[in-house]
């Protein structure tokens, strides 16, 4: 079981990736916030001991995938419009937004496993674990996920 100190070091390190994890799936700001807040009772509950920092990371990855999972199958959930919350976002450069609109964009089955390659420098073999897919499955849909997003920044690269 964790101590109060090592809990309150693991959310603050990671409060924000788990946030961001569930954004990108449910693409709904406030069920990410649900999921988040579910996460982190669930490592507070936590009685078996990780093995490193890593382990930690992945697990509370892994856990807000599945707590995602659980809140598109129920019945009560739909998906609404993240228009209204991006629309509050900032973004330093132009190019940045554009970018953030054409992965949000994506099918989900491309778009986890391109945030969790290109913004959390996990290989494919960790997608893959964390994910539970096999490895060939996210070789496919990072390669697919890249195609459509080179397609989709193209095409708005010509209407400019």
């Amino acid at each position: 079981m964790l101590t109060n100190e090592q809990f309150t070091c693991y959310a603050e390190r990671y409060i924000d990736t788990v946030f961001r994890v569930a954004y990108n799936y449910l693409k709904s700001p406030a069920d990410a916030d649900d999921v988040t807040q579910n996460v982190f009772l669930k490592l507070l509950k936590e009685k078996k001991p990780f093995e490193s920092e890593e382990h930690v990371k992945s697990w509370l990855i892994r856990v807000a995938v599945n707590e995602c999972k659980n809140i598109v199958r129920s019945r009560w959930w739909r998906a609404e419009s993240f228009e209204d919350h991006a629309a509050t976002l900032t973004f330093d450069n132009p190019s940045h937004s554009e970018l953030f609109y054409a992965v949000m964009d994506l099918p989900q089955k491309y778009r986890m496993p391109i945030y969790l390659h290109y913004y959390e420098e996990y290989t494919t073999q960790e997608i893959a674990e964390i994910l539970k897919i096999p490895k060939n499955t996210v070789c496919t849909n990072l390669k697919r996920g890249r195609e459509l997003l080179k397609k989709t920044l193209q095409e708005a690269e010509s209407d400019v």
